[in-house]
């Protein structure tokens, strides 16, 4: 990637907001956003543009829910520059994949990726972060020179497959919140007479209370794994129930 490549971005949500910001140190980025967020994006280093501006850039970052995402691709495709590439970040890589395959055309280079990592963790610093990448449709040269990039900015650069990522994630990601979430429904908070042990668990419940409810089931309901992950734990959790009765 040279600085003179020209990236777009549609969506500034929160992490579409820390992307434009860290991508607009060194690149020429401009953003799109359905609603008026002029001041933000300035903010960030990038300029506004309107979505067919936006997709006519060398690289288009839809950051957008994953519900959102195959709408998105299909209002997308036919502005899109023959020679650019679309990368998604979404959580989950099976789905994203398969839609991106099916709604692009054939001409436009897809790779998808899942920075492992937002604006909390990554406020100050990408140094030790992980992003994964699944090189789908995407050239050689161009996915060393993206990936040579990432890995110059601290980050820790994993390849894999879509099914290997979503069968991990389903236990790193999905489940650690899905019992986040439980925490919270539970009531847990800090009290005086805590341990170490009680303080992770606090830390698990902080790691989710500023993602939105959205990002918690997309990332159950599109991950063809979750579900048989959080069923083993809450059956592992009923059998140890059991045998305290």
């Amino acid at each position: 990637m040279s600085e003179s490549c020209k990236i777009g971005i549609i969506g500034l949500g929160r992490f579409g907001k820390l992307m434009a910001e860290y991508l607009a140190k060194d690149f020429d980025v401009a953003v799109y956003n359905r609603s008026d967020k002029s001041s933000e994006i300035r903010e960030t280093g990038a300029s506004e543009a309107s979505i067919e501006e936006v997709c006519q850039r060398d690289i288009v970052v839809p950051s957008v829910p994953i519900s959102m995402l195959q709408d998105m691709l299909e209002r997308i495709a036919p502005l899109l520059r023959k020679d650019s590439l679309v990368m998604d970040v979404c959580s989950v890589k099976e789905y994203p994949v398969r839609w991106m395959r099916e709604l692009l055309p054939e001409t436009v280079s897809i790779l998808a990726t899942h920075p492992m990592f937002g604006p909390d963790s990554a406020a100050d610093s990408l140094e030790g972060k992980k992003i994964v990448l699944c090189r789908e449709r995407v050239e050689k040269g161009l996915y060393d020179k993206i990936n040579s990039y990432l890995s110059s900015k601290g980050l820790i650069v994993i390849e894999t497959t879509p099914a290997a990522h979503d069968k991990q994630i389903a236990v790193t990601l999905s489940l650690t919140h899905f019992i986040g979430r439980a925490l919270s429904e539970y009531g847990a908070s800090e009290i005086d007479i805590d341990t170490e042990g009680y303080k992770r668990l606090l830390h698990i419940l902080g790691v989710v209370e500023h993602d939105t409810w959205q990002l918690f089931v997309d990332m159950h309901k599109y991950n063809p794994y979750a579900r048989a992950e959080r069923v083993a734990f809450m059956d592992a959790m009923k059998a140890i129930d059991g045998r305290l009765e």
